[in-house]
């Protein structure tokens, strides 16, 4: 029994041995193994730092002579629009199959007509009146003529008489021949001679008269005439020109009115746009003549008549338009604008093949219109250019610079420098976002 753990612990002993000289022999081999591998490997290549370059757009500057242009949108009218309205009263009686809305009658050709009876009437009234007073006027000249024959017989008679009276008198005064009663009987055959002599001379004298008055009356008789003529031709209304209709409440047998618009025209043979234009870009830009035309120094001179672009904003992509300018519209003091008149002529309105509309009113339109000439300007993209006026710039070691520059106008996508660029530099047009001043550059020019 006691000899059991005596032989138990060398045994353990032993093992505790062995364990431990395998451990350091692991870790021998895994040091031998691991610095076997070490020697292996090799060591990295030394990295070289090198300076981060930033590729850009980029133009050279160029300083040349620009026109301006002056944009604006507005709505395409017809210049001439007429409103109709009839100028005698009565019952429509006939109205012209094309009078809708849309349809386009010729000039000449009848709208409406009014009924004609009543005027034909009075026309022929007034006829018949005239040459009642012509006829008046020929017997009264008739018998002028005749009076003034029977003028010399009565005078003679009168002359008769007076001396019949006197040589009765000088009888019986002088001689005592004859008789009172005989002297008294010639006097009053005198008197009534020379009553009838008077009387014939006032008649003659009134004739002249008689027969004005009748010509003044023969005047009045034919204006009536003109008058009822025109009524006449005013109930056959026509187009005054190659017409388009606007609007028509024309309908067979309603009653017209003088005075009241019943038909709208117009006119698309000239058509022109106004455009509002803001009023620092005009009074600095706009092209008008140096010399009023209009007589008047209290209103605009009248622009020049350059060509402006029209193109259409539901089909851009188009070919324009050619239209000129006109005038000045008006002035607006509370939107601060300046509306022009663009006039399209016919033969700009021509049909183009790569048009699928034609130029017509009610199509909203933007209008380009030269203006004012820039000299010795540069033109950059308006995003190369910051909000405070900066530009960037490689110098001449190519590396990006700051520089400010003055805008002396801006056009949609184009702004214009006057100052702070020079001829040959390089400005980048590439939108770049709080870059770092002084980095190097490698710029690809456009063009």
């Amino acid at each position: 029994m006691s000899s059991q753990p005596k032989t138990k612990a060398p045994f353990r002993a032993a093992q505790v041995i062995i364990r431990i000289i395998l451990c350091v022999a692991i870790l021998v081999v895994g040091f031998l193994v691991m610095n076997k591998l070490t020697k292996l490997k090799k060591p990295p290549v030394e990295a070289k730092q090198s300076e981060r370059v930033l590729h850009v757009q980029g133009v050279i500057v160029k300083a040349e002579d620009t026109q301006t242009t002056l944009s604006g949108y507005g709505e395409v009218k017809p210049i001439k629009t007429v409103a109709i309205a009839p100028e005698v009263s009565g019952r429509v009686v006939y109205v012209h199959p094309r009078l809708e809305v849309g349809g386009i009658i010729p000039r000449g050709q009848t709208l409406f007509k009014v009924d004609s009876r009543i005027y034909a009437a009075t026309q022929k009234e007034a006829v018949a009146a005239l040459h009642q007073l012509e006829n008046t006027v020929l017997r009264l000249e008739k018998q002028y003529a005749l009076d003034r024959e029977r003028q010399v017989t009565i005078e003679r008679n009168r002359e008769l008489a007076r001396q019949e009276f006197q040589r009765l008198q000088q009888l019986y005064e002088v001689n005592n021949v004859g008789t009172l009663s005989g002297v008294d009987k010639a006097e009053q055959a005198y008197n009534a001679a020379i009553d009838t002599a008077d009387q014939m001379a006032r008649a003659l004298a009134l004739y002249p008269l008689q027969i004005q008055e009748i010509n003044s009356s023969i005047e009045a008789a034919q204006a009536r005439i003109a008058i009822a003529a025109v009524n006449l031709e005013r109930c056959r209304i026509t187009a005054p020109f190659d017409g388009r209709v606007k609007g028509s409440s024309v309908e067979m047998g309603q009653i017209v009115s003088p005075g009241q618009p019943v038909i709208t025209l117009a006119d698309d043979t000239s058509l022109e746009i106004q455009v509002p234009l803001d009023s620092r870009d005009a009074r600095q830009w706009l092209q008008l003549k140096t010399n009023p035309s209009n007589g008047s120094g209290s209103w605009f001179s009248k622009p020049l008549p350059v060509s402006c672009r029209i193109t259409w904003t539901d089909n851009p992509e188009a070919p324009p338009w050619v239209g000129k300018m006109d005038r000045v519209v008006q002035f607006n003091s509370q939107t601060r604008t300046l509306t022009v008149a663009v006039q399209i002529k016919p033969r700009e309105q021509a049909p183009h093949p790569e048009r699928s509309f034609p130029l017509v009113e009610g199509m909203f339109c933007r209008v380009d219109i030269p203006g004012k000439s820039l000299r010795n300007v540069v033109k950059l993209p308006r995003w190369s250019v910051s909000f405070d006026n900066t530009v960037y710039v490689a110098n001449d070691q190519n590396r990006l610079m700051t520089v400010p520059v003055t805008v002396v106008r801006s056009e949609g996508e184009d702004v214009f420098i006057s100052k702070g660029l020079n001829p040959g530099q390089t400005v980048i047009v590439t939108r770049l976002s709080d870059p770092l001043e002084n980095t190097l550059l490698a710029v690809a020019l456009d063009g």
